[in-house]
């Protein structure tokens, strides 16, 4: 691909997530009323999330789908290494040691943010009084912003980098799965009562912000 190509995609890119950045800061404040709005039908009237020990949603979405992304990124790492020593794999050595490892990387980085970040989940911040609950916005413990669990499936993310110059449908295959099953995990977490949907929004904004700058530095390397 020509290198104008490939710098009008940085900067497109750039822009991009330059805007959604202003419309998740001004707009789309944390505890909002966007987020408000959205987690309202999942409380009850005394500030309980009835759905908090939902079988589906913590076996399917929050097991399973996870254990899943899990398998397959263990199948990439074994590939990587099995192309040190088998000839039809050392020709996507690069591409199988970068998926990995970016993407391994891309999910340490929500780790960190969430480890230092004192936002609480949801269902810690509804206190029930007489007449209801009310919100508390005070609560700190919990380390919940951003969403961790969405960011198993933005992971994904990275592989639309790795593809995108040499197999554009695999590359696409990997954008269009790693946004929805970062916004379906994110979404069942959020009925759970542990996230906001903005936690859920920034996890994706910082996995694809991050992949956009290591791939601005890496990606000669996964053009051979």
């Amino acid at each position: 691909m020509p290198y104008s190509d490939t710098n009008k995609f940085f900067i497109n890119n750039s822009l991009l997530l330059g805007i959604l950045f202003l419309i998740l800061f001004f707009v789309f404040p944390v505890g909002g009323a966007i987020d408000m709005y959205f987690i309202q039908p999942w409380i009850d009237s005394t500030g309980h999330f009835p759905l908090k020990n939902n079988w589906f949603l913590i076996e399917i979405n929050h097991k399973l789908l996870k254990h899943i992304v899990i398998a397959f990124y263990i199948a990439v790492l074994i590939s990587w290494i099995a192309s040190f020593k088998v000839a039809k794999l050392k020709t996507y050595q690069w591409q199988l040691g970068y998926l990995f490892f970016i993407s391994v990387l891309s999910t340490a980085l929500i780790g960190i943010f969430k480890s230092h970040s004192a936002h609480a989940c949801p269902w810690s911040m509804t206190e029930q009084t007489a007449l209801g609950y009310v919100w508390d916005f005070s609560a700190s413990n919990g380390h919940c912003f951003p969403g961790g669990h969405a960011s198993t499936g933005f992971s994904l993310l990275t592989g639309f980098f790795v593809f995108r110059q040499s197999n554009s449908k695999i590359a696409y295959l990997f954008l269009v799965l790693g946004l929805a099953l970062g916004l379906i995990t994110g979404w069942g977490q959020m009925m759970r009562g542990a996230h906001f949907l903005s936690h859920n929004l920034w996890t994706g904004w910082i996995i694809f912000t991050f992949n956009l700058i290591v791939y601005r530095i890496f990606y000669k390397k996964l053009t051979r």
